[in-house]
């Protein structure tokens, strides 16, 4: 049975224990990151090596915003520039350059055998907030990052690769880094941070925020929180696509991986991103995890049926050089 989970592995080989524990448990997906990828053909050979004891339908995710926040770089694969570049252009080359970048990013994602980008960031960029998110963000303004947010996942989607938007149901007001604590967010009107998620509601892929939210959940940050996924998430925003968690192994989470795991699916999400490439730990998780809901299954092919519609024949060098041009 396949688990209601996302993985990674150790390091660019993957190894007789990592295939024997990916076999036995098999994920929904694998994330790869720098560790994992060092030139196109050693990747061939990783991607190559997971098929072969993974199921038909695995997603193969990888985090490649631009910028800063990119795992395939150069000089094996092109750069692309951050959301907050092309927020800075006016708006009808901004919404180009958004699409262009998501098409270049999604060709990329396709020919190393990716099938989900985890991008775009639909979080605000506020001046107050943590640089965790920055130039990761299109703008300041909500109706400027719904609107290149969404033209960027249509670039992801016309080169056959899933979007996902993050980070529900808003990073940008965060003051702290949750990769290293856990953000509180007081503000009591989010309307705003969360313009952009319904206005991209339709979304194949969202991934949670590990923030608490007092003012809907005192208790619980917004991935473990039941009340944030089932009445703001899904029900105010109307979200019905795959809600995959943020990287349980953050610091602004406690509990054993087993205990957040479970926690977040718990709470809604329909899966469960267990990110370090840690033996024990992904062993831990892959064993206690449940299997993929019948929910989980049917949004996870409408995800990967909408991917299969959206794809167009793209010709990177004109895109490459369409880009150029508007950004100069």
């Amino acid at each position: 049975m396949t688990k209601a989970a996302i993985t990674g592995i150790a390091g660019p080989v993957l190894s007789l224990e990592e295939a024997a524990l990916l076999r036995a448990h098999p994920p929904a997906g694998i994330i790869l990151f720098g560790r994992n990828i060092v030139d196109p053909d050693q990747l061939a050979a990783l991607m190559a090596a997971l098929g072969a004891v993974l199921p038909d339908g695995t997603a193969y995710l990888v985090d490649q915003e631009g910028g800063r926040v990119a795992r395939l770089r150069p000089p094996h694969w092109q750069a692309h520039p951050p959301a907050g570049d092309i927020g800075a252009l006016d708006r009808a080359a901004g919404l180009r350059v958004a699409w262009l970048t998501g098409a270049l990013i999604g060709l990329d994602c396709a020919a190393a055998g990716f099938t989900v980008a985890c991008a775009p960031v639909l979080d605000l960029r506020l001046p107050h907030g943590h640089g965790v998110i920055g130039d990761r963000a299109f703008s300041e303004m909500p109706e400027d990052v719904a609107l290149l947010a969404r033209a960027a996942a249509a670039g992801l989607l016309a080169a056959g690769v899933i979007p996902v938007g993050k980070h529900v149901p808003g990073h940008g007001r965060a003051q702290s880094d949750s990769h290293f604590g856990l953000p509180v967010v007081r503000d009591n009107d989010l309307d705003r941070d969360l313009a952009p998620f319904a206005a991209n509601r339709d979304l194949p892929w969202m991934m949670t925020a590990h923030i608490l939210y007092p003012g809907w959940d005192p208790v619980y940050p917004a991935t473990l929180s039941a009340r944030i996924i089932n009445e703001i998430v899904r029900g105010q925003l109307g979200f019905a696509g795959v809600l995959l968690s943020d990287d349980l192994a953050m610091q602004a989470l406690s509990g054993t991986p087993v205990e957040r795991a479970l926690g977040a699916l718990s709470a809604g999400c329909d899966l469960a991103l267990y990110c370090t490439g840690d033996l024990a730990g992904t062993s831990e998780v892959l064993a206690a995890v449940p299997a993929l809901t019948a929910d989980a299954e049917r949004r996870l092919e409408t995800a990967r049926a909408l991917a299969k519609r959206r794809r167009l024949a793209l010709d990177p060098v004109l895109l490459t050089a369409e880009r150029k041009e508007l950004m100069r």
